[in-house]
């Protein structure tokens, strides 16, 4: 038999509020599953930026040393990076890598501190991060695969400064193309549970 009036109405008024969501007030050891899931969950969700910050910032600083090591190959007569195209490749290349994980450095700093991203929609923010590592990485492969032949046939005549540094650079552009493809990976993931929630 159900009730009605005043009785029924004042029993569901005094019905149990909801826990908290900081677990402060109300979370007894029922709710502690729940509230510490939640948490451990947001600490998973800051990993994968933390790690993509982290690549970037590696990509960051390998970009800058192939740049500088290769805009500072300059020995004179034939050896000099200005002489051969695929070296003036990997140096532009070099810079288009440093200016882009600078920009993601950046982006992803203020991304952590603020909470905010600069790109308005998460998805948006998603792809342009999948996308830009996907294309930097491809273009640091094909600078190091157009400059590392070049570099090899001339190691078998000559061993000298110029050609250490070369090789020197193209390892450097090796590394930040790991950096990148590794932050790829991260965007990928990060695109794809975009996609799923």
């Amino acid at each position: 038999m159900s009730e009605s009036g005043p009785a029924a109405d004042a029993r569901a008024s005094v019905a149990p509020a909801p826990a908290a969501a900081d677990g402060d007030a109300g979370a007894g050891p029922a709710d502690a599953g729940g509230v510490r899931s939640m948490v451990e969950r947001w600490k998973m969700d800051g990993a994968p930026a933390r790690a993509r910050l982290l690549l970037r910032a590696l990509a960051w600083l390998f970009s800058l040393l192939a740049l500088v090591v290769m805009a500072s190959n300059q020995h004179g007569g034939s050896q000099d990076f200005r002489k051969y195209p695929e070296y003036n490749y990997c140096l532009g290349i070099s810079i288009v890598a440093w200016l882009y994980a600078t920009a993601q450095v950046l982006r992803d700093v203020h991304r952590l501190s603020s909470g905010r991203d600069l790109i308005a929609p998460r998805k948006a923010s998603a792809v342009v991060d999948f996308a830009g590592d996907q294309v930097v990485a491809y273009f640091l492969i094909s600078a190091m695969s157009a400059a590392a032949p070049v570099t090899d046939y001339m190691r078998q005549a000559a061993d000298n400064l110029f050609t250490d540094s070369a090789a020197a650079a193209i390892s450097m552009t090796f590394f930040a193309f790991v950096a990148i493809g590794l932050s790829a990976l991260v965007s990928g993931y990060n695109l794809s549970m975009e996609t799923l929630v």
